[in-house]
C-alpha cells in the first residue's frame, strides 16, 4: 500500500528516499510526529515556493532517520531527523540563489543555509521550519575548512 503524499508536489517516496539507506538496508520511515512536521514544512515553505516559481523544485534530502543521518555523517542535531528540514535544488528556469532569496524575503523559516557553492550561487539550499515552536529566521553560509563543514551566520 502506498503512503499518502506529504503535500501537493512532494510524494512520500521522494521525501524518504535515500540511496545510502537502500544500499545499507537502513530503515528511513518517519513516525507520526515526524510526518506531521514534514507536512507543515511542505505546506508553509515548499508549496508557496513551488507556487511562486511555478516549476518543479528538486528535493535532495528531506527526512532522515537517526541511523541514516549517522551513516552519512550528518549533524547529531540535524532537523532532517525531526522532519523539519529539506534540501532543495533549482531546476531549469531559476537558480538556487533565487530560491534562497525568495525564502529569506517572503516565508517563515527556522534556518536557511546557503550550502557551499560560490558567492553568486549556492550548490543547494537547506531550509527548516518548526511548526511547534518559534522559528529563529537564522541565516547561515556553509563552507569547508580542513575537510569539515563550517557554518557562519550571515
Amino acid at each position: 500500500m502506498s503512503k499518502p503524499n506529504i503535500s501537493a508536489h512532494i510524494t512520500y517516496k521522494e521525501a524518504t528516499r535515500s540511496n545510502t539507506a537502500t544500499r545499507r538496508g537502513i530503515k528511513n520511515v518517519p513516525n507520526a510526529k515526524q510526518l506531521e512536521a514534514m507536512k507543515a514544512l511542505a505546506e508553509q515553505v515548499f508549496e508557496p515556493l513551488r507556487s511562486h516559481f511555478n516549476k518543479p523544485i528538486r528535493v535532495n534530502s528531506f527526512f532522515r532517520s537517526i541511523a541514516l543521518n549517522k551513516a552519512i555523517g550528518g549533524s547529531s542535531t540535524s532537523q532532517h531527523c525531526k522532519g523539519e528540514a529539506v534540501d532543495l535544488d533549482a531546476t531549469s528556469g531559476f537558480t538556487n540563489k533565487q530560491i534562497y532569496d525568495y525564502i529569506r524575503d517572503n516565508l517563515e523559516f527556522d534556518q536557511l543555509i546557503w550550502e557551499f557553492g560560490t558567492d553568486a550561487e549556492p550548490d543547494w539550499v537547506h531550509v527548516s521550519f518548526r511548526a511547534d515552536s518559534a522559528n529563529r529566521k537564522q541565516q547561515l553560509r556553509a563552507s569547508r575548512k580542513g575537510g569539515k563543514s563550517v557554518y557562519q551566520v550571515i
